[in-house]
């Protein structure tokens, strides 16, 4: 597979089905009964949380924001296991944390970057829907807004120290922050190239069931496993940079006009607040 085959490929894959199915997602995860009572059921058997009473902190936001890298960065930067919920990329998670107020970092990306992210990981989404989506996502949020820390994409990976500083401004807890040396990036990023082996060691390391010391000794076994597709990588790429490259003409097309804008006028009023 090729960065220059993907995009084609993709937009003759999504059937009606499929897209029916994100989008029925897309609505559902919007409500915090509902949709976090199916997430417990989904997640009994993967040593993962949802958000419940042992919740300390929740780190979540629209796929392909940098969820993992954040999760990962703030658990390794910790001297103890962080009872933390499983990020579902669903506003009904991060809704359910401002009505218990529980310390939440909402994390957002610009929207094509985000967007252009997700079509080639998941090539059942149409541009349209994930459009909607992601509108619909932050437009939910706004009314919660000043119950979160807003971690924006660039401050994330490249200065989580300062979002874990303004963590413990806005909610007086103690978090110890990332220090973000060139080390400590590169394992973040191991640990993001393991993650799509669902090596359980990793999965409970994300929700605060294990240590960091726990979870360093048992990799050795994950380090084996081979990424099964590109596409499911939570880390940068060449590959993965000229797939979006090719997708851009399909963004720019003139009947997504209204959908772009909406996006882009989501994503600045969300972080303007």
């Amino acid at each position: 597979m090729t960065g220059t085959t993907l995009p084609a490929e993709r937009t003759t894959a999504v059937s009606p089905y499929l897209r029916a199915r994100h989008r029925l997602r897309t609505h559902v995860s919007e409500h915090p009964f509902g949709y976090l009572a199916f997430a417990r059921h989904k997640y009994t058997t993967h040593g993962v949380e949802v958000i419940g009473p042992r919740t300390e902190l929740v780190i979540d936001g629209f796929t392909r924001s940098a969820t993992t890298f954040a999760v990962y960065a703030f658990q390794l930067a910790q001297d103890r296991p962080i009872r933390l919920a499983h990020h579902l990329h669903a506003p009904a998670q991060l809704i359910e944390a401002a009505r218990r107020g529980i310390p939440t970092v909402a994390l957002i990306r610009k929207p094509q970057d985000a967007i252009l992210s997700q079509l080639i990981r998941e090539p059942y989404v149409a541009l349209p829907d994930a459009l909607f989506a992601y509108s619909r996502f932050y437009e939910h949020l706004m009314p919660y807004r000043q119950s979160f820390v807003i971690g924006e994409f660039k401050q994330v990976t490249q200065d989580f120290r300062a979002v874990i500083q303004q963590l413990n401004a806005r909610f007086g807890t103690n978090f110890t922050e990332f220090a973000h040396s060139d080390a400590n990036v590169r394992e973040c990023f191991e640990l993001c190239e393991l993650r799509a082996t669902l090596y359980p060691g990793l999965l409970a390391f994300e929700s605060g069931l294990v240590t960091r010391d726990q979870l360093r000794r048992e990799l050795q076994s994950a380090r084996g496993a081979a990424l099964a597709d590109e596409r499911e990588a939570w880390f940068p790429s060449a590959e993965r940079k000229g797939a979006k490259e090719a997708l851009r003409d399909q963004w720019l097309q003139p009947s997504l006009a209204k959908l772009r804008d909406r996006a882009e006028r989501v994503y600045q009023e969300f972080l303007a607040g």
